[in-house]
């Protein structure tokens, strides 16, 4: 059985351009939206027209991270990874839907019997049915690449099972490590978006750039990237030192992310949030279980170090396995399976 080289089977081309085609249609929709807005409105004058390029930007950050995702998963054969992008998928879809109420609370903040308005009334022709479409339209187009992505990762499962079988074998022990080891690597990578993800939010929409509040989160951000990198250096590097101070800082991350928590819905500080208090609070939220996820996982790792797991998490995926007919030296056919008890080979297993 052989196992393919990168992008080098229908399922794994299939997957990269469903992810693609639907990051280039939601992009846009997305920026329709947002120009017919800076096209009929001063942007300037209220803070709430903050949340459309907050919303665009959010999109642009979270559809280039995942195809760049998938393009790792499939260059590392990293099946943990390929569930785990199936559910930032699914995350999209429930934040795109938030956002069309987010929207729609900045665009819709007059009030009257009857609004009459054009800007600031929900009424036909108004600058809010104009854009509603558009924003409907990405959490519908998201949710159907979803299933499509399901029905292509259900093939690649079986394929890059096959691939990790040549990289650690088949000893049921080193196997569960690695596979705790690629569950931590994935998390510390949804880690770095959902921290991404609030601090862009914040610095965009909600701080004034004269405030201990900005400072604070301009000072957590090279702290937190710190964290991460340190934290996948000594993952796979097995530092011990490294790893303890990783998961150390990881709990002083989750005090900052409690203490954001409590700024959204404080009385003297609400009212900053007022517009994007409900997308702020489920990063939040996700980027605090991630990281306490991340801690644990960390924690289970850390205790398989210096377990001969190593050289597997260094060593590449062969790209493609051969079979040929004939050995290349008599003491070659002769050479015992470690994963067949011990029976001889008679084909010489050669790798491109």
């Amino acid at each position: 059985m052989a196992v393919e080289r990168f992008l080098g089977t229908t399922a794994q081309r299939a997957f990269i351009a469903t992810i693609a085609f639907q990051a280039i249609v939601v992009l846009v929709m997305v920026g329709i939206a947002f120009g017919r807005v800076e096209a009929a409105t001063d942007t300037s004058k209220r803070p709430e027209y903050k949340t459309l390029p907050c919303y665009l930007a959010l999109f642009g950050l979270a559809e280039v991270f995942e195809l760049l995702m998938a393009f790792d998963a499939l260059k590392l054969r990293n099946i943990i990874q390929l569930a785990g992008i199936l559910a930032f998928h699914l995350a999209l879809v429930v934040f795109a839907a938030l956002q069309v109420h987010e929207a729609r609370s900045a665009l819709v903040f007059k009030t009257g019997n009857p609004c009459t308005d054009l800007i600031g009334c929900d009424i036909p022709g108004s600058i809010w049915r104009r854009v509603e479409p558009f924003l409907i339209t990405a959490p519908c187009v998201i949710a159907a690449s979803w299933f499509v992505l399901i029905f292509y990762v259900r093939a690649l499962f079986g394929e890059f099972g096959w691939a990790v079988f040549h990289v650690i074998g088949a000893n049921p022990v080193t196997k569960t490590m690695y596979q705790w080891y690629q569950i931590m690597i994935c998390l510390l990578k949804f880690d770095f978006f959902c921290f991404a993800g609030v601090t862009m939010q914040l610095l965009i929409v909600v701080l004034q750039q004269n405030t201990a509040e900005f400072g604070l989160t301009i000072v957590a951000i090279p702290i937190v990237l710190s964290l991460l990198i340190g934290c996948g250096i000594a993952l796979k590097r097995e530092i011990k030192w490294l790893m303890t101070a990783s998961l150390i800082l990881m709990l002083a991350a989750e005090s900052y992310f409690i203490y954001k928590l409590v700024r959204f819905y404080e009385p003297s500080s609400a009212p900053q949030y007022a517009t994007t208090r409900a997308t702020l609070t489920t990063f939040t939220i996700v980027a605090f279980l991630l990281l306490f996820a991340t801690f644990a996982v960390g924690l289970r790792c850390f205790a398989d170090f210096d377990k001969g797991l190593a050289q597997a998490k260094i060593q590449d995926v062969p790209e493609k396995v051969i079979y040929s007919s004939a050995p290349s030296s008599p003491s070659a056919a002769e050479r015992q399976s470690s994963y067949k008890g011990g029976a001889v080979l008679a084909p010489r297993i050669s790798i491109e």
